[in-house]
């Protein structure tokens, strides 16, 4: 009976903390999906000087709507703290907090789970925002970009292009965010010799927009290849043949430089978009 009754508290934690996600993913969207498509347009295509540039002619020729074309990852990275945590029970010297590598793997499990929502409402998104506007524009919406992806190439070579940079990049980048943020909100608690729980919001906040900047520097040139991938032609319009051959076309036509593209913008939404994550 106590097996069962905590295996269904178990299954209620992890419906809160998918809620908690959910509530944190609203938040993502809301503020950071404007900085996203300038990102996305500087990742991939030179016709654009620098963001402001980017933001002010997608503005005059698409219109504010133009910046508006989560989250199993909470659920994920709990789930994986929760195993973690067992088994650090189970050890000849048992523990129950988590190691830093813990935190790491267990941020990168929840990544890993996460690119199979994200690769393709990605894919799809990064079309819709690349495509030509007005009557050249490739695709009508995004359930038509669904299936002129899909027809392309098939599910798995057309909808999901690009998935092994995608798991790549969410794992690096859900690791460092979640071993960030538990590092600083730990070592306040260490310091100022108080629970978790008593750290005032505004530090909460203040952690989860460091740990959203910590993120974006070890996983950006990922995510770099992936937006090339991703917006690739089809058929002879194809330039790369894979992630391998992205990142060395890349290196040999634009240098390690190539791959911090975007950075500006990025780390500009990446601080009130991930404080305002962990603060919901």
């Amino acid at each position: 009976m106590a097996a069962i009754e905590e295996e269904i508290g178990g299954f209620v934690q992890t419906f809160k903390d998918l809620f908690a996600g959910a509530a944190g993913g609203v938040a993502q969207v809301l503020l950071g999906q404007p900085f996203d498509i300038v990102k996305v347009r500087l990742q991939t295509t030179a016709e654009y000087s620098n963001a402001l540039d980017c933001a002010s002619k997608i503005w005059r020729n698409e219109g504010a709507l133009a910046f508006y074309k989560v989250s199993i990852q909470f659920g994920a990275f709990h789930e994986a703290r929760r195993r973690l945590e067992a088994y650090n029970a189970q050890l000849k010297a048992p523990r129950r907090e988590l190691s830093y590598a813990q935190y790491y793997l267990a941020g990168a499990s929840a990544g890993v789970a996460n690119s199979v929502i994200s690769g393709p409402i990605e894919h799809v998104r990064i079309r819709l925002q690349t495509q030509p506007h007005g009557a050249a524009r490739l695709y009508s919406g995004p359930i038509d970009c669904i299936r002129k992806l899909s027809v392309h190439q098939g599910i798995l070579r057309g909808l999901y292009r690009g998935e092994v940079i995608t798991v790549l990049r969410e794992a690096q980048a859900y690791g460092i965010w979640f071993l960030t943020f538990e590092y600083l909100m730990n070592a306040d608690a260490r310091r100022n010799k108080i629970e978790r729980k008593d750290i005032p919001s505004w530090k909460v906040a203040t952690y989860g927009g460091l740990a959203g900047e910590a993120l974006w520097l070890w996983s950006y040139p990922l995510d770099v290849v992936k937006s090339k991938m991703q917006s690739d032609g089809f058929g002879p319009d194809q330039k790369f043949r894979n992630m391998r051959d992205c990142f060395g076309q890349t290196f040999r036509r634009e240098g390690f430089g190539g791959f911090w593209k975007g950075i500006g913008p990025t780390l500009l939404r990446a601080m009130p978009v991930s404080a305002g994550t962990f603060a919901v």
